[in-house]
């Protein structure tokens, strides 16, 4: 009863949203011409939906903390009011906390600490924190909240059925984008209700990052750190966006706090591929001497080299206006599905590089707006943006927001030029770009290419060249005419239901027996104009959802 009464909760919270935007489309879902919306129908909407996500608790509130940066999806005011979502909620009782803290200690609490706060000094959607006291000094105790582990593996495996009737009935770029955001999440979430996977994350940091003093995390207390239970120093500092009256008294520096924070984001994201994936104010804090400090490494992703190389090697092409270049990372990056074809999305890579180009020379105002372009340029085009730029999406638009809210003249994007000169260095060696890598590089691409073209001559002259389907086109093939097959008979079923239909009719003269009879070859009439191909495959086949029986071990 509890699955089915919460499986109903969040398609009665659900539905009339994803209806609406269905009917931006289609008038009718199905046929006719969009629906007309004005800007402030969108933005009842959009509060509408903000309101939702976090009405329906943990899972929502978190899967909205990745698609505030998807532009893909979700276009303006849509993407601003999911940002405003904080994850904060009701704090559990006292008692129900102690209880899991003692459950994974195997003590009771007063044996454990020196002392501990029954009051929560934060509670988030998935743990609730509460300050202690250990072997003399100040820390933080995060606990994993009771039943939460339950609620998401429900909430996951819902979505997962939702999302594959929306991908059957309505197979857009748009539905496979979020199908790729709700897959993604099953596996991170899993990850950050580990406390000892944030543990790891924190000393993977600390490791790399230990001859760094600007920057600092928590020490973790290994030993009373468990899967639900983190024990860590406290360190204080003030919230990054609360540092106006710090700047005012000149104690810290505007200009030196900005590029602190840029520059330690695009080393994670560029040199070491290891980014702190939950960027909000609340988890980044600045001490008085300008220390900055890291909280809440739940959520990390992994950049790989090769991921590195193709985002350096889009912003290369994107810097000398190399259009196929542009439209070749986007490949090898995922932005853009095998099934399109260069020539479909070479319209959308000039029309970013208009943008990008546009934003070299303009007004803070106008680049607002510039970026309002980009955001419904990925919205309106069938890209989907890979998961490391997302994050590192999210990044640039906290930076910018704070940037922008000390100084209404603050121009990220020049700004960000200005920090890309002090690692420049470290960015080419770590993806390959220094001179001489690079032109060994290139004599190793040179002397492939010529073998290819060797042995392609060679196999001509013998007459020994073939050329080969792609396996994908010959599925497709096979699918389009599956497709034609099931149309035709599904055109012979109406039409023998009619006549069928039409013979009884005279022999009984039952008017129920022929609407009925009418209306069913309609229908069949109506679904073969509108059978969708995606019929033929299931799109989640591939999805690594949590199911409500899994064993959080």
């Amino acid at each position: 009863m509890k699955r089915i009464g919460r499986f109903y909760r969040v398609v009665a919270h659900l539905l009339p949203l994803v209806m609406g935007f269905l009917r931006d489309r289609r008038r009718w879902v199905l046929v006719g011409r969009p629906a007309r919306r004005t800007p402030e129908q969108h933005l009842r909407r959009a509060r509408r939906l903000a309101d939702s996500l976090g009405r329906l608790g943990p899972t929502f509130i978190k899967l909205a903390q990745l698609l505030s940066a998807r532009a893909d999806i979700f276009p303006e005011p849509y993407l601003s009011e999911i940002r405003k979502l904080q994850d904060q909620v009701e704090p559990d009782p006292t008692a129900s906390i102690v209880a899991v803290l003692e459950g994974e200690l195997g003590r009771p609490v007063r044996e454990v600490f020196d002392s501990f706060e029954p009051e929560p000094i934060a509670a988030a959607s998935l743990g609730q924190v509460h300050t202690a006291r250990l072997g003399g000094r100040e820390v933080v105790v995060k606990v994993l909240r009771p039943g939460v582990e339950e609620l998401v593996a429900l909430d996951l495996d819902i979505s997962f059925r939702l999302l594959f009737w929306l991908n059957i009935l309505f197979p857009n770029h748009h539905v496979r984008a979020l199908t790729g955001v709700v897959r993604e999440f099953s596996a991170k979430v899993r990850e950050e209700m580990d406390f000892r996977r944030e543990a790891e994350h924190m000393r993977h940091f600390r490791e790399t990052y230990r001859s760094e003093l600007s920057v600092r995390i928590p020490d973790v207390v290994e030993e009373h750190t468990r899967r639900r239970v983190l024990v860590m120093e406290r360190l204080r500092g003030t919230k990054v966006d609360q540092l106006q009256e710090a700047f005012d008294t000149g104690r810290l520096s505007f200009q030196g706090t900005m590029e602190s924070l840029t520059g330690l984001y695009l080393r994670m994201m560029m040199v070491d591929g290891f980014l702190h994936a939950d960027p909000h104010p609340g988890n980044l804090l600045v001490q008085d001497d300008g220390t900055l400090v890291l909280l809440d490494w739940g959520m990390v992703v992994e950049i790989p080299r090769w991921t590195r190389e193709s985002i350096l090697n889009v912003a290369l092409a994107v810097a000398r206006e190399d259009l196929d270049g542009i439209i070749s990372g986007m490949y090898q990056l995922g932005m853009i599905s095998p099934e399109v074809s260069r020539g479909e999305i070479r319209e959308a890579a000039l029309e970013i590089m208009r943008i990008v180009d546009r934003a070299q020379t303009t007004s803070q105002e106008r680049l607002q707006e510039l970026i309002q372009e980009l955001f419904d340029t990925f919205y309106t085009w069938p890209l989907i943006l890979p998961q490391e730029l997302v994050y590192f999406f999210r990044a640039g638009a906290l930076l910018e927001g704070i940037g922008f809210g000390y100084d209404p003249n603050f121009n990220g994007l020049h700004f960000m030029r200005g920090v890309i000169g002090r690692y420049r260095g470290d960015i080419l060696r770590t993806t390959g770009r220094e001179p001489a890598q690079l032109a060994k590089s290139l004599v190793d691409e040179a002397q492939t290419t010529l073998r290819s073209l060797r042995e392609l001559v060679v196999r001509a002259e013998r007459e020994e060249l073939r050329v080969r389907v792609h396996p994908q086109d010959s599925q497709g093939q096979q699918r389009f005419l599956l497709l034609q097959a099931r149309r035709v008979l599904l055109s012979v079923f109406a039409t023998a239901t009619a006549l069928i239909t039409s013979i009884l009719f005279i022999s009984i003269r039952s008017y129920w027996l022929l609407a009925v009879g009418l209306l069913s070859s309609l229908a069949m009439f109506v679904l073969v104009f509108f059978l969708p191909s995606h019929l033929l495959e299931n799109p989640l086949r591939h999805a690594r959802g949590i199911r409500p029986h899994d064993r959080w071990s």
